[in-house]
């Protein structure tokens, strides 16, 4: 298995940011497998969606209106206001995904993005652990 660690800024609040061309970049040269994208952090999560047309703050949106960080809403209090929500976002957008690499290169849909979701505005840094799995 080869693997390889991004950090990746993603500043004060929260953020979609697309990982697919550092992916790609990844498996590049390889041959058929799959590429494991994980995020090891208790308040954010991987997804695959459509980027550049809106998509991106849909689903920050969703995450607001689905889980909002009221402050006092959540049993776990510590961090910035409402932070407790946060914690509870990767029961929602999972900490990693799955992607089929055909020919060293990414088996995504036309529109599909590989994105790191961070709804957590208290931790600026995060890692990204790419692995790829050959057949």
């Amino acid at each position: 298995m080869d693997s390889l660690e991004l950090t990746i800024e993603t500043g004060p609040v929260p953020t979609v940011v697309d990982l697919t061309s550092e992916c790609a970049q990844f498996v590049a040269g390889h041959n058929d497998g799959l590429l494991s994208v994980f995020v090891p952090h208790a308040t954010a999560g991987v997804a695959i969606i459509e980027m550049g047309a809106g998509s991106d703050r849909d689903l920050l949106a969703a995450i607001d209106d689905l889980l909002p960080a009221q402050p006092g809403k959540w049993s776990h209090q510590h961090g910035a206001p409402g932070h407790g929500r946060d914690h509870v976002v990767p029961g929602f957008v999972s900490p990693s995904v799955m992607v089929p690499v055909v020919a060293g290169r990414l088996a995504l849909g036309t529109w599909q993005s590989v994105v790191l979701v961070d709804s957590n505005g208290d931790n600026r840094r995060r890692r990204v652990r790419l692995s790829f799995l050959s057949e």
